[in-house]
């Protein structure tokens, strides 16, 4: 097999990264080097980093303070090619904090570059399983992250995505003028020079442990990041349709309650269609979750991506309040 570089970035990340960096580095077949930047962590994170480092030769812990928010408008884009360009590898694959990967997951979502059939490919994102919260559940599908292996996706998150090193530079790298969205970016760069192999069973396996609030904030940085970029235009028209329709079917209740029904029943088909089979089984209070998290979808959408468009003004994260 052709060497492969894994690489990522983190800022803070000393509740996340002793799941994260084991399950690199136990990729069968493993990796050639796994290239992690650290972008000022105070919490222990680079420690952590250094200690691990001493233990298994195959981890280069990378520290630049540049890859952070104070001195980068996009830092996490900034990390990723801090990495990529220090990884000695023609294939990378990129990962994300806050996930962890099936010891085969290296293997598949490489599989199209080693057998030179794609310079791209796409794994998507699940959610682990094992302690999800109720609103983890109920945010799943409206972040793009399904509830098991097999789901088909064609998610362009950069929590799993391969590609050729040459690929990375014709593209100018992951665009360090933004924030949030560097990779739905960094996609349609890509998609413009090749065709993009979807990869199954090869999906980064994500723990966010979000309550209604996290969750709600950070649909809201997407959407914002959204308006910032212009990107995204058919979402934010679908969305506010969805509103408009919501308003109208209130406002015409004193003559009819139909329209409101047929709203409800559209609603819970948006709600449940994705994985009805998995999560019918998780309870009513999840279902009821996932149900009200489905209408505050289009609201959250319209306004912050509309506040994106008008102010952009990109929100920090904690990590980065954190440095």
């Amino acid at each position: 097999m052709q060497p492969v570089s894994i690489v990522a970035t983190v800022l803070n990340e000393v509740e996340d990264i002793a799941r994260l960096v084991p399950s690199l580095l136990k990729q069968i077949p493993p990796p050639a080097e796994v290239v992690i930047v650290d972008g000022g962590s105070t919490d222990g994170t680079w420690e952590w980093l250094l200690d691990a480092a001493g233990k298994n030769s195959v981890l280069r812990p990378i520290r630049d303070e540049s890859c952070n928010l104070k001195r980068s408008p996009g830092p996490i884009s900034k990390g990723r090619n801090v990495a990529i360009a220090a990884a000695n590898s023609q294939i990378v694959a990129c990962t994300d904090a806050g996930c962890t990967y099936a010891p085969d997951w290296l293997g598949r979502i490489t599989a199209p570059l080693v057998a030179s059939t794609a310079e791209y490919a796409l794994g998507g994102a699940r959610l682990d399983l094992n302690d999800p919260t109720v609103w983890d559940l109920a945010s799943a599908p409206f972040f793009g992250v399904k509830l098991s292996d097999s789901a088909p996706t064609k998610s362009c998150t950069a929590r799993s995505m391969a590609f050729t090193k040459n690929l990375w530079q014709r593209i100018g790298g992951f665009p360090e003028s933004v924030f949030f969205g560097e990779d739905t970016l960094f996609d349609h760069q890509a998609r413009r020079l090749t065709a993009p192999a979807f990869v199954s069973c090869a999906k980064a396996v994500y723990r966010p442990q979000y309550t209604l609030l996290s969750a709600s904030r950070q649909l809201a940085r997407y959407a914002i990041s959204d308006g910032i970029l212009g990107v995204r235009p058919a979402r934010l028209f679908r969305n506010a349709a969805r509103c408009i329709v919501q308003v109208l079917a209130l406002v015409s209740l004193p003559w009819s309650v139909i329209p409101l029904v047929l709203i409800v029943a559209i609603q819970c088909w948006l709600a449940f269609h994705p994985d009805w089979q998995i999560i019918r089984r998780t309870g009513p209070r999840t279902l009821l979750a996932r149900f009200v998290f489905s209408f505050l979808v289009p609201w959250i959408v319209v306004a912050n991506q509309m506040r994106g468009a008008i102010t952009s003004k990109s929100p920090a994260n904690r990590q980065n309040l954190e440095s």
